[in-house]
């Protein structure tokens, strides 16, 4: 578990320079959300929410980590990348890994929601706020929406490319 953990988190780290999309203020698409949601598919939630820690912190450290103090760390990089374990509650269902992607990327979603709601709200563009849209939770969730969809969608695709050939290795079927 540590081995395939290690590889697949190196692997996301590696992914995450391949940028399809980049957005001003952090947050980009890319295929890295995916070997971190396999691993909590396959070894379960207490596992995958370390392998997305560690995630967050190697983004943080090697990603040219954006942030505004400690409480954006914490929830931009720390919080947002463990909530990617959430994905192994499917560990071992047929469909796991399209279940478990769905739930990571919601509740990656959800913290850089609050995040952006909150921490970054007094950043909003002016040009937003002369909108008849000026609240800040409105804006957090067009903002990380914009990237965290495409990611979800991503990440549900290359799940489905594989999910055939490597079917019982997507599952964890091979570890029991």
């Amino acid at each position: 578990m540590l081995c395939e953990g290690a590889l697949l988190v190196a692997a996301a780290q590696i992914l995450s320079y391949v940028k399809f999309l980049e957005l001003p203020n952090g947050g980009s698409l890319t295929p890295a959300m995916f070997p971190v949601l396999l691993f909590a598919v396959r070894w379960g939630w207490k596992d995958g929410l370390l392998g997305g820690l560690v995630l967050g912190i190697l983004q943080f450290m090697f990603d040219g980590g954006f942030a505004l103090g400690w409480q954006s760390i914490l929830g931009d990089y720390l919080l947002a990348f463990t909530a990617l374990g959430l994905a192994g509650v499917f560990r071992g269902r047929r469909w796991g890994i399209f279940a478990g992607t769905v739930l990571g990327c919601a509740g990656r979603f959800l913290v850089h929601y609050v995040v952006g709601a909150t921490i970054w709200a007094e950043y909003m563009p002016e040009e937003f706020l002369s909108m008849t849209m000026t609240s800040p939770w409105l804006y957090s969730l067009l903002y990380n929406g914009v990237y965290m969809l495409p990611n979800m969608v991503l990440a549900l695709v290359i799940g489905a490319l594989l999910y055939r050939p490597m079917g019982r290795y997507l599952t964890g079927a091979d570890i029991e």
